[in-house]
């Protein structure tokens, strides 16, 4: 599996349109979502595209996340966040700062506002997902 050194060090040799197709392959990386995981509860709010992400305790105490969209680069976004916190215990999810973690790919200023603006709800919803199991 790739880390998110690995990529970053590729992201910055990377022209503009070859980091859209960076980010598409790694949104291609994704594990499968079932669709009948694709429900208005799992929806994350705030996104352009439709975005899923539904989270599983596994038995260790690490949280996976499943996760999909239906816009290829949105899809490679979730990956890229998912790649800081994928089965991690919660409580060291709680502590990574997601947003210090992406800040390195600067996708505020490669996408558009409107491909980056569900961002925040996505990490948002992977934090309270987080905070709920490490206190539980």
């Amino acid at each position: 599996m790739t880390t998110l050194t690995d990529l970053q060090d590729e992201y910055s040799f990377l022209d503009q349109d070859d980091r859209y197709r960076l980010l598409i392959d790694l949104g291609k990386t994704l594990e499968p979502m079932p669709d009948p995981l694709k429900t208005d509860a799992t929806l994350v709010r705030g996104c352009s595209a439709s975005v899923w992400v539904y989270p599983m305790r596994r038995d260790d105490g690490t949280l996976h996340f499943l996760a999909d969209s239906n816009a290829a680069i949105t899809k490679g976004i979730i990956a890229l966040v998912l790649l800081t916190v994928q089965d991690q215990p919660a409580t060291l999810i709680n502590e990574t700062d997601i947003t210090a973690a992406l800040a390195p790919f600067d996708l505020k200023n490669q996408l558009s506002s409107n491909r980056t603006q569900g961002i925040p709800n996505m990490i948002a919803l992977i934090r309270e997902t987080a905070e709920r199991y490490a206190g539980g």
